[in-house]
């Protein structure tokens, strides 16, 4: 017994990607803006840093990144299933390989946390520079998505 999904659920599926990865780019961005208030309440002096702690940055960060983790997977996933649903293969292309790698580098950053915690400066380091450089990447991949996006309008059409 095969299971027939709709031709509207389809078509309308294909959206579902790009719209949540815009949204995450936003909260890539806030969780970097957070980040820098860490590091700065961090290097503040003891009267700064009393007042910064109380906006909880480290919590709010923290919180931010174990949802961008999750719906990053979540939506990496998504968005292959739904190319091989309506295309019945994957494109093997830049955007696919940039989004795998940006799925692996946003992991192996979170894995960093408990080191961080421990005050290891060189996993602290290698979290900011996998987030920057995941960070670029989802930049480029919403230039290379949009293309992807304007090329199943024109199908559509």
């Amino acid at each position: 017994m095969a299971l027939e999904i709709p031709d509207t659920i389809k078509t309308w599926s294909q959206f579902g990607h790009p719209i949540l990865m815009w949204v995450l780019l936003g909260l890539t961005i806030y969780a970097l803006y957070l980040g820098m208030q860490i590091r700065r309440t961090r290097n503040a002096d003891k009267e700064v840093r009393k007042e910064l702690v109380k906006k909880n940055f480290s919590l709010r960060h923290h919180q931010i990144g174990s949802i961008l983790l999750a719906l990053m997977v979540l939506g990496t996933i998504g968005g292959m299933g739904v190319t091989y649903i309506n295309n019945g293969k994957l494109f093997v292309g830049p955007h696919l390989l940039a989004g795998l790698a940006m799925t692996g580098m946003i992991a192996t950053s979170a894995a960093l946390v408990p080191y961080m915690q421990k005050g290891n400066e060189l996993a602290r380091y290698t979290h900011i520079t996998l987030n920057v450089v995941l960070l670029g990447l989802f930049g480029w991949q919403a230039v290379t998505g949009m293309q992807i996006v304007q090329r199943i309008i024109e199908k559509m059409a």
